[in-house]
């Protein structure tokens, strides 16, 4: 029995005439293409959006695009990788209609355009909600970690900066010692090369003293060389990588990504209130509701969010006695008196309001007086007991009852947001390209632009 055979190579063929009959109908390369011609590159700003009346002629910012917004939809993402793909790829090809810009040209266009790519992104966002894509009834936010493109090992400290600072003084005035030499006796052949290694030097000093000033400036302890905008971030044992923290709302019932942003925040607990703050304002609602995980509970967000009629659904991120054998009373055992502002132990005693309110918003309440009491071994190893309370206490709470009174609210959160970073991760396999975080929010506008094409393609496919 002889194996399927193909066609012989050598053999004339009778192709297609057309490249336009080799990308078939339903080609999400016909979806890119349609959505791009309808942008108004003039009113989003992308550099030559008009092409200039004189000089060579550049290309056209629509089909860089095009080309870009296809990389991310297929996993191609360099610039010289994207450049292979015009030369032997038929749907790019047909895309930008067989031209052929070198990879410098498709890398310029993403730095260059960074503020027109978002807003493009958002305007396929505003052209889905025309559409009546979202239902927007419920709106869930999530953050997830992207790997910066700097490595692990550019991670410093201030006593790492000290040491390679103390390093460098040793060199710059071992450098210096042999210009001096130079000076008394004939100019050697390699004085210009020691100029150039000593100013090499020095430039590292100044920019090393730089990152110790942005360290103590920002309250950091640590600090990454050469893209100082990532920050060691995520979860699990070992060293953190550089990172960004990408925030998403998401529509539960479609899946659409109505809003995301690129942060440096290492965790989400300020990030509730201005991810939902945005996706009510792309979706123009006057009310929106939102469901978050704990790691989202912040009493000025839940404040913040009901005065601007956002009803949050957040479960309550609360910690345990963390002292003793485990065994001691947590803040859940006292009970809280509104009318007097004060908390009652389980022996019935008083633990009356400090009048200081940290820069966290908590409030501390303390017991006057524990001797003699008899639960003390088991409420606290210090003298006195201490309970603390978020100035914003009550938001908080009835944040947290929502989830309570309706536990679903957590299985849509996880059903409609960790979908679409998984995708994401798996188109940008889970890193950014570029660095500094301006780079970093180009990127991921267009990974996300290109999963919210990929998801409308699938709602039209299979509506079901």
């Amino acid at each position: 029995m002889n194996y399927v055979t193909g066609d012989d190579r050598a053999q004339p063929q009778l192709l297609p005439p057309a490249i336009e009959d080799y990308v078939e109908s339903s080609s999400p390369a016909r979806v890119i293409d349609s959505f791009v011609d309808s942008l108004d590159f003039t009113a989003l700003k992308f550099l030559r959006a008009t092409p200039a009346s004189f000089g060579r002629p550049s290309y056209d910012p629509r089909d860089l695009l095009k080309l870009y917004i296809y990389g991310y939809f297929n996993e191609v993402r360099s610039s010289r990788r994207l450049e292979r793909e015009c030369k032997r790829n038929l749907e790019v090809m047909w895309l930008v209609r067989r031209l052929a810009p070198d990879h410098k040209t498709i890398a310029d266009f993403r730095r260059d355009n960074s503020a027109a790519i978002i807003g493009a992104c958002r305007a396929f966002v505003l052209f889905c909600r025309d559409q009546g894509l979202f239902t927007a009834r419920l709106i869930a936010i999530d953050g997830a970690k992207f790997r910066a493109a700097a490595s692990p090992i550019r991670i410093m400290d201030q006593p790492r900066i000290a040491e390679e600072i103390e390093k460098l003084d040793a060199r710059i005035a071992g450098y210096l010692a042999k210009l001096d030499e130079t000076d008394v006796m004939e100019p050697a052949d390699d004085e210009g090369a020691t100029a150039k290694a000593l100013a090499a030097l020095q430039q590292r000093r100044t920019e090393l003293n730089r990152l110790s000033g942005r360290l103590e400036r920002d309250g950091r302890k640590f600090i990454v060389d050469g893209e100082p905008d990532a920050r060691p971030m995520g979860f699990g044992r070992g060293g953190k990588p550089p990172s960004y923290n990408v925030q998403t709302a998401v529509d539960a019932d479609t899946g659409f990504i109505v809003h995301h942003d690129v942060t440096d925040e290492i965790n989400d607990t300020r990030m509730l209130y201005p991810m939902a703050a945005s996706a009510k304002r792309v979706l123009e609602r006057e009310q929106l509701t939102v469901v978050a995980d704990a790691g989202f509970s912040s009493g000025a967000c839940a404040a913040a969010c009901e005065v601007d009629d956002i009803t949050a659904c957040v479960p309550a991120n609360r910690s345990g006695n963390p002292h003793g054998d485990g065994f001691q009373f947590d803040r859940s055992a006292f009970t809280y008196e509104a009318d007097t502002d004060r908390y009652i132990c389980p022996a019935g005693r008083a633990l009356l309001r400090k009048p200081r309110v940290d820069r966290d918003g908590l409030i501390m309440y303390v017991a006057k007086d524990c001797s003699g009491c008899a639960l003390k071994p088991r409420c606290t190893q210090a003298r006195y007991r201490t309970v603390s309370r978020h100035q914003h206490e009550d938001a908080l709470e009835r944040m947290t009852a929502r989830v309570m009174a309706d536990p679903s609210l957590m299985r849509q959160r996880r059903c409609s947001v960790e979908h679409p970073f998984g995708t994401m991760k798996r188109m940008m396999s889970g890193r950014f390209l570029t660095r500094g975080i301006r780079k970093a929010r180009t990127e991921m506008a267009l990974s996300v632009l290109a999963y919210n094409i990929l998801r409308s393609i699938n709602i039209r496919t299979c509506p079901g």
